[in-house]
């Protein structure tokens, strides 16, 4: 049975009409997930060597255990946000003999070929292949060993789990935020537990049962998660909500953009996927803090204008580039009317606009590292506003894959939108702010950088007709393309 499951999604991968794409995305997941396995496994190689060295009093082994429950913290946090869960179309299957357990388990097998999974054993291998080399017990060794691997499994069905239902993510992230808050404030060390745990792992060898009955029971919850929706009428049939409908009436005196402008913010306040980028929007205020706390970058200049452009830029970023992509379902709709596509591109812009002013407030904060940050993130915000909404807007025009509106899916999971000429698109957003405030800085100083950053944003709000008028005609040329490419979903 599993070898007709893979037959059925070979032949739908290799029908489907973006089948040369695909393949593309593919070989590239596959070489970038052999250079960060090639990466683990040096690091997992040379850990047992860089602890011994480094606090030589400690046995390697149980300063690993002691950090061990980071690790795990560190993967449902990635895999919330990165991990794409496995897709299968079991409407056909629901009409035929087929057991509902095999459909399940299959399913749920897929996820255990997740790259996430082999991250944690190409690290921990090599370190247990020293530890076995270096004379440590091999009963002790192995079941340690396999333990993090049942552990590394939990964790895949936990993240199913988190990501499907809402009610155990509501549950478990709350959880996850006061231990870690508990351990911050020096409260309760949950780490210290932690390491106590993974230490009577070791050292009793037997534990790892408990290990084996944790991941059985979380693949339990799930097996029965899945099945208990696993009906053809639950399937296909439309549950009825009842909308709560917003006042919008004072967005009216933006003249005639208003009723785009309504349209978005219906989109985000009712939908599950813009609700996501929202909140991933607002992580990117806190994208400083990687760059401003390490003296390592307060060195170099053309870094910090990288992080002040991310700090005020997260909403342009992550809404911006899926234009007009969030149109996607009733694309056709709104392309029949009677409607200038000048005033539908300038509604997107004005949001992204109102998003980097509002980001700007937020980050007043960074007044802490003084005023020389500071006037860096006010740079990067002009430069936002006058240059990368615009930049964002017409890498858009190259964006046809359709967004499923309530579909949680991962930041970073859209890989049928990707193509080179986007991803050259998206290089002077990045790029761009770095070399307009380094160049003059080098020469000058650190205030001609400033100077020259906020001037070029400045420049675009001024051309900020000529810019629109360009874009519009960028899109009007695609536009029968992107209805037409918005019509066919990849499944």
């Amino acid at each position: 049975m599993i070898k007709k499951f893979l037959s059925f999604e070979w032949k739908q991968f290799t029908r489907a009409s973006y089948f040369q794409k695909g393949l593309a995305i593919k070989i590239l997941l596959i070489l970038a997930a052999l250079y960060f396995g090639g990466i683990a496994i040096v690091m997992g190689g040379a850990l047992f060597f860089i602890l011994k060295k480094s606090i030589p009093e400690v046995d390697p082994i149980i300063i690993v255990n002691n950090f061990l429950i980071y690790w795990f913290l560190f993967e449902i946090v990635i895999r919330y946000f990165m991990q794409q869960l496995p897709v299968m179309n079991v409407k056909p299957l629901m009409i035929i003999p087929i057991k509902k357990n095999k459909v399940i388990n299959y399913l749920l097998g897929k996820t255990a070929l997740s790259f996430f999974n082999f991250l944690s054993l190409f690290l921990f291998l090599p370190f247990t292949v020293v530890l076995l080399a270096k004379g440590y017990p091999v009963l002790n060794v192995l079941c340690w060993f396999g333990s993090v691997v049942l552990l590394t499994l939990s964790i895949n069905f936990l993240n199913f789990l988190i990501n499907k239902s809402n009610t155990y993510f509501y549950i478990i992230a709350p959880l996850l935020l006061i231990l870690i808050a508990l351990e911050y404030f020096q409260i309760f060390s949950t780490s210290e537990l932690a390491g106590v745990a993974f230490n009577a792992i070791y050292n009793q060898p037997y534990l790892i049962v408990v290990c084996a009955l944790i991941l059985y029971g979380l693949y339990r919850l799930n097996f029965n998660f899945i099945k208990k929706g696993f009906y053809l009428d639950d399937t296909v049939s439309k549950k009825v909500k009842e909308v709560n409908a917003v006042d919008l009436t004072w967005m009216n005196r933006f003249g005639s953009i208003a009723p785009f402008l309504k349209n978005d913010l219906k989109l985000i306040w009712r939908n599950a996927r813009p609700k996501q980028v929202l909140m991933m929007s607002f992580l990117f205020l806190f994208y400083g803090l990687i760059f401003y706390t390490q003296e390592i970058y307060r060195e170099t200049p053309a870094f910090l204008a990288f992080a002040s452009m991310f700090v005020t830029g997260g909403f342009l970023l992550t809404f911006g580039q899926l234009v007009p992509s969030w149109d996607s379902e009733y694309y056709k709709l709104l392309m029949s009317q009677n409607i200038p596509y000048r005033k539908y591109l300038e509604s997107k812009w004005y949001l992204m606009v109102v998003a980097v002013a509002i980001s700007f407030i937020l980050s007043t904060p960074y007044l802490y590292f003084g005023w020389e940050i500071f006037g860096m993130i006010a740079a990067g915000a002009v430069f936002n506003i006058g240059l990368n909404s615009f930049i964002t807007l017409f890498g858009g025009a190259l964006n046809r894959v359709p967004v499923e509106l309530n579909v949680k899916a991962k930041a970073f999971s859209n890989t049928n939108g990707f193509n080179p000429t986007q991803m050259l698109i998206a290089l002077p957003k990045f790029i761009l702010p770095m070399l307009l405030f380094y160049v003059p800085y080098k020469i000058f100083n650190w205030e001609a950088g400033l100077i020259v950053l906020a001037l070029s944003g400045v420049m675009g709000i001024i051309l900020k007709n000529f810019f629109l008028s360009k874009i519009e005609q960028v899109y009007q040329k695609g536009k029968y393309k992107t209805v037409s490419a918005f019509g066919e979903k990849a499944s």
